[in-house]
């Protein structure tokens, strides 16, 4: 057996990319068995309840409607989470929480707090890089703010949507025209895995697509669009930013007209490459950016950063800190051409976090011992 500690994998969550987690989960939940280590799925249901799924579980050929019903599956829950926290907190030995879930609540800062708060060790960033990778608006600021390339855009909010339309679009149809392109790609801020993202073609084609972003959040983005673009990613492991660990860039050869929701989840829809051919400068180029960005909200543990290339200029898109695992991820397998493996790559990320753990609390004991 493996000398970690118990690790529970939190998978599901009450967002929009709730079907994307309960696949990344089940994969490391399988790969971490394999490898030897003592693990438990909790799976988060889309209105907020906990359950514990038994140990034995296995997804196996289960459809997602078993998961849409915890119920089918286990009777122990649902617990509120500040109450299933609770019981995480009062295991012995304590467990680390491997965080799968995507998306507000598990990928914004939100249950990381809850989980710090509780004085649990857990995969991933801190609550603020979560927070500040979760948020594109902020995001793009940010990295912007230090000098790395990315698409130009405009923010909305649906408050000033609903208070004038005509302006708004005014505004967008102005926005469009000044990049040389009336076509915009409007997203959510705050979501990942395609949900919610239009690619307008046309002013008219606007307002449904900044209603189809306001779905899942109050603000949204009107990107410029980049003719051409490839879809390239980086793949970012630990701790020390002096010491970070890059692969790639991989590529996505989507199958629709851009990387939507269903290019990326469909099987056989869409082709990945772990090994973009790109100039030797421009991987360079590539990787540097993606630390940069990593360093710049404070990440930990991993992320995945992605790019666009146009007309051979690199333009960072968005950092995920918590990527999918899924079949078809890069991030897991792109570390292929550092020696590992998918379980590698998980067990890494389950070390990264006990060791960032250990460091927090060895400065927590440090500041407490201080003289009062």
């Amino acid at each position: 057996m493996s000398a970690r500690p118990p690790i529970v994998v939190l998978l599901g969550g009450p967002s929009a990319e709730h079907d994307v987690s309960i696949v990344s989960g089940t994969a490391i939940a399988e790969a971490l068995i394999e490898g030897g280590d003592e693990v438990r799925q909790v799976l988060i249901d889309l209105d907020g309840g906990w359950w514990w799924l038994p140990a034995d579980h296995v997804r196996g050929g289960r459809p997602q409607s078993a998961y849409d019903d915890p119920a089918t599956l286990c009777a122990d829950g649902p617990l509120r989470p500040g109450a299933a926290v609770d019981r995480l907190a009062a295991e012995s030995p304590a467990p680390i929480v491997f965080i799968a879930l995507h998306g507000p609540f598990g990928e914004d800062g939100t249950v990381q707090a809850m989980l710090e708060a509780a004085g649990l060790a857990y995969t991933g960033s801190g609550v603020t890089a979560s927070a500040l990778g979760m948020d594109k608006s902020v995001f793009k600021r940010l990295v912007r703010g230090i000098g790395l390339p990315v698409t130009e855009w405009r923010e909305v909010r649906a408050a000033r949507w609903q208070a004038g339309r005509d302006a708004v679009l005014t505004e967008l149809t102005a926005f469009a025209a000044g990049t040389g392109d009336e076509r915009l790609m409007i997203k959510p801020s705050g979501l990942g895995s395609s949900v919610g993202i239009t690619l307008a073609h046309g002013a008219e084609e606007y307002p449904a697509a900044l209603e189809e972003a306001f779905r899942y959040d109050t603000v949204a983005l009107a990107e410029a669009y980049l003719v051409g673009a490839r879809d390239l990613e980086v793949s970012v492991i630990g701790n020390d930013h002096a010491t970070l660990e890059l692969y790639g860039p991989g590529e996505i050869l989507a199958g629709h007209e851009f990387y939507d929701y269903a290019a990326k989840y469909t099987p056989g829809l869409s082709e990945t490459m772990i090994r973009a051919e790109v100039p030797g400068p421009m991987k360079a180029a590539m990787l540097k950016i993606a630390r940069d960005a990593y360093r710049a909200i404070g990440a930990e543990g991993f992320a995945r950063i992605d790019f666009l290339v146009a007309d051979e200029k690199v333009f960072l898109s968005e950092i995920n800190t918590i990527p999918g695992f899924t079949p078809i991820s890069l991030f897991p397998t792109m570390p292929s051409d550092g020696g590992y493996t998918f379980g590698d790559v998980c067990r890494r990320v389950v070390d990264l976090g006990l060791e960032r753990h250990a460091s927090r609390t060895a400065a927590h004991l440090t500041v407490t011992d201080l003289p009062r």
